[in-house]
């Protein structure tokens, strides 16, 4: 099988070009082109035809294309379904902030963890991303826009801890100097709660965020919402996230999708804040999407604010995740499903 070339480091690739028989040099060539969102070997004009030959036959430079942009009427938000190249399908969304554009990645075809109130896993998984696919996502983005990315958030399709390997691949190449080059303190990663990849991103002391979708205070609701909670309960959770604190020094963020009568009530912001007191760590609170298919309701405003309210009471800092894209459906899954409907 060709080898993805893209998700060589500099150095398996001056490997490779010298095992060929090649000077060094020529890796840097073949990186200066890559790191420029170059697609083609035979676009490689510096570099000799038969070194670009022999490229053809032994790597493959992993991308994906526009198959499908929305672009949102209320704000400058754009969804792309990416095709890829075994036929497969991802979505990201490209996000406008005062500081800068955001872009929301896909780690994952679909996504296995079957979370209740999600679009994306309805489908199950199909397949891991490749590190080059995340990259390709945000290469993509910004050529068709002609703007560039300043900060990632890992929360598309897919559950990155469930695909760490190529995850973490995928995060060293974005810090590299030439590429994209963003920093780790612009890229989030969320997980739905896999406790032994939350041990396992500790142990690589990144400065990211780590945001943590909670979406429920206690084991009874959380395993109704998320059936991960059955393998690795709230408190078990809460308990490797106050290790990662204490190891990282990074503050923790908790991703709570606010679902009408089911997760919402004022008890439920009380036991929440009673679990999280003391800990670094802030809430953002999430007006659930309402997805096809799936019963869930968001809450209301007048519910947002007063389960805030009760949060701030105690001492836990809030935020309210400001709706981007609605108009598009821009929460990831949706688009796919669509997609898939009409083929």
């Amino acid at each position: 099988m060709p080898v993805d070339i893209k998700s060589l480091t500099k150095e398996q690739l001056r490997e490779q070009i010298m095992t060929l028989g090649y000077p060094a040099f020529r890796a840097a060539q073949i990186g200066t082109w890559l790191d420029g969102g170059c697609a083609s070997f035979d676009d490689m004009t510096n570099l000799p035809l038969a070194l670009r030959e022999q490229l053809k036959e032994q790597f493959v430079i992993p991308g994906v294309t526009i198959l499908r942009r929305l672009q949102s009427q209320q704000d400058e938000t754009v969804k792309y379904l990416f095709g890829l190249s075994d036929g497969e399908t991802v979505e990201s969304v490209l996000m406008s902030y005062h500081h800068g554009w955001s872009q929301c990645l896909s780690t994952q075809v679909g996504c296995r963890m079957g979370c209740s109130f999600c679009a994306t896993g309805m489908g199950g998984l199909s397949r891991n991303l490749l590190p080059a696919e995340m990259l390709a996502q945000i290469e993509t983005a910004q050529r068709d826009r002609g703007i560039r990315v300043s900060s990632v958030v890992l929360m598309g399709m897919g559950e990155p801890l469930d695909n760490y390997n190529n995850v973490l691949r995928f995060l060293r190449m974005l810090a590299e100097p030439g590429g994209i080059h963003i920093g780790m303190r612009h890229i989030s990663l969320s997980t739905c709660g896999l406790v032994d990849g939350i041990y396992r991103l500790m142990e690589e002391k990144l400065q990211l965020t780590l945001s943590v979708s909670l979406h429920a205070p206690n084991d009874e609701i959380r395993s109704r919402l998320m059936p991960i909670n059955r393998r690795y309960p709230v408190e078990e959770l809460l308990t490797a996230c106050r290790d990662y604190i204490r190891a990282t020094g990074r503050r923790i963020s908790f991703e709570y999708a606010m679902i009408d009568g089911v997760n919402d009530s004022d008890a439920c912001a009380a036991q929440l804040a009673s679990r999280l007191k003391g800990m670094l760590c802030h809430v953002n609170l999430i007006p659930a999407n309402e997805v096809s298919g799936k019963d869930h309701r968001r809450s209301s405003q007048q519910r947002l604010k007063q389960f805030s309210h009760i949060l701030e009471q105690q001492g836990i800092t809030v935020t309210v995740r400001r709706t981007l894209g609605a108009d598009i459906s821009a929460s990831c899954g949706q688009l796919r499903r669509q997609e898939r409907r009409e083929e």
